[in-house]
């Protein structure tokens, strides 16, 4: 709760991205006055709006399980399949009452499993058929709850567990934002912060999901381990370290001072930095504003 403004930053950019990916078209700007304000900003269409907004509440809820896990260690369960259903229904059932998917009958409303065949997505994913979702997705839990998030291959089984939500694509509409919602409720109740899976790596993403789905789950896995790492260096790091504490350079890059700008610099010997025996260099953030401020400053000479 100390960190809200952390969790507030994430919120925004997990909103935007996750719902940009599925073709919403609203901008970070107008993301953060619709959460913040309840200011629907633009012109966009009402539908995309409340994407966002049903993304958002659900989102709230998630990070919500990381304050609620008392920082006790692992909780007894990572996720419910009653959980499941509600993370879709948050997500879902504000655009749902506006713009009900046209297929739908009364029993697949957010929250419920649906009752239709979805046809093969492009690349060959097959979802699996509609009478086997109930016990598949029971199966799923079980095996989201095995995980362990010491073992060395952990990236890896959370990117086969991801991989496997969207296989067996147990609602109508709505899968690969609740897929990623799921997999940050999972993250943050292991102790991580979430995965922010942005709009320009879609390409990427959509292509590591195809490989993961043919068995090969190591771009994937990659692909999820940096989105973590991104905010653990990005958000996280620099709003608990304090100006003296040394911490890896990907914490301290700026707009103007990119990690890389500061890793030649240390290097070289202009940034004040230690390099740790693994070979990752590391800086303070005073030590790199004093490098920032005589980065130009000419010699007397």
């Amino acid at each position: 709760m100390e960190a809200n403004d952390i969790w507030r930053g994430i919120w925004y950019e997990e909103a935007h991205h996750s719902t940009a990916i599925e073709g919403n078209t609203l901008v970070l700007k107008q993301v953060e006055q619709l959460l913040a304000e309840g200011r629907a900003v633009g012109n966009k269409e009402l539908r995309e709006y409340l994407e966002v907004r049903g993304y958002g509440t659900a989102a709230e809820w998630v990070y919500r399980q990381a304050v609620g896990s008392g920082g006790s260690g692992r909780p007894d369960a990572l996720l419910t399949l009653a959980e499941v259903r509600h993370v879709h229904h948050a997500a879902m059932a504000p655009v749902w009452d506006v713009a009900p998917h046209p297929d739908a009958t009364g029993r697949e409303a957010p929250g419920s499993f649906r009752e239709h065949e979805i046809r093969p997505f492009p690349g060959g994913m097959i979802p699996v058929t509609w009478p086997l979702v109930a016990s598949e997705i029971e199966t799923w839990v079980a095996a989201a709850n095995a995980l362990d998030a010491d073992a060395p291959a952990f990236p890896e089984a959370l990117a086969q567990i991801h991989c496997r939500f969207e296989q067996i694509h147990p609602f109508l509409d709505g899968n690969g934002r609740t897929g990623r919602l799921l997999l940050n409720l999972i993250l943050v109740r292991l102790g991580f912060p979430p995965a922010i899976v942005y709009k320009r790596d879609r390409g990427k993403y959509l292509e590591a999901l195809r490989r993961a789905d043919a068995g090969e789950h190591g771009p994937l896995a990659e692909l999820l381990a940096r989105a973590i790492l991104d905010n653990l260096y990005r958000n996280v790091i620099p709003a608990v370290a304090g100006p003296a504490r040394l911490v890896p350079l990907a914490a301290l890059a700026t707009a103007d001072l990119k990690a890389g700008a500061l890793r030649v610099a240390a290097i070289r010997g202009r940034l004040r930095a230690i390099r740790d025996p693994d070979g990752r260099w590391r800086s303070s953030r005073r030590w790199v504003n004093e490098y920032g401020k005589g980065r130009y400053r000419r010699s007397p000479d």
